[in-house]
């Protein structure tokens, strides 16, 4: 994909068999001790490790919530709920890379039709490849900050 740890093609494959009656599909944010539809950054606030955490560790955390609050019971995503994901929540770094052919790599990948499901860490993957191919990164580098 970008070149980093791993590609598209090669995210691992986790089969999944049946999927789980609706009676035993828990709600991740209840699962967790928050209520469902509870705003990222109420869930953030709730975290005690990250009330003093950094920006950095703030912006790591929101992804994994994200990412959770999509999730199923075991913390995967089918690649439809990924595809959904990544155009409802990361717009503003997709939007106008259409044409390009890793792009066109990643959602062909995406759009597949199978049952395997993508883990956070491939989740993770995709939005750093993602991003690093996004005009919306050049326009981030051009930002200056005061001194």
């Amino acid at each position: 994909m970008c070149g980093c740890r791993t590609s598209v093609p090669s995210i691992k494959q986790d089969s999944v068999n049946q999927p789980a009656p609706a009676s035993t599909k828990k709600d991740p944010l209840a699962a967790a001790g928050m209520p469902k539809g509870v705003p990222i950054a109420k869930q953030l606030t709730s975290i005690q490790a990250l009330r003093k955490g950094s920006d950095l560790e703030k912006a790591f955390a929101t992804a994994a919530l994200v990412y959770n609050n999509y999730a199923d019971p075991k913390g995967k995503l089918s690649k439809a709920e990924t595809k959904s994901l990544l155009q409802s929540q990361f717009w503003h770094v997709i939007q106008g890379q259409e044409n390009k052919p890793k792009y066109q790599e990643i959602i062909s990948f995406l759009d597949e039709d199978s049952e395997n499901k993508i883990d956070f860490e491939d989740f993770m993957f995709l939005l750093v490849s993602l991003t690093l191919m996004s005009d919306l990164l050049q326009e981030i580098k051009n930002v200056t900050t005061p001194k």
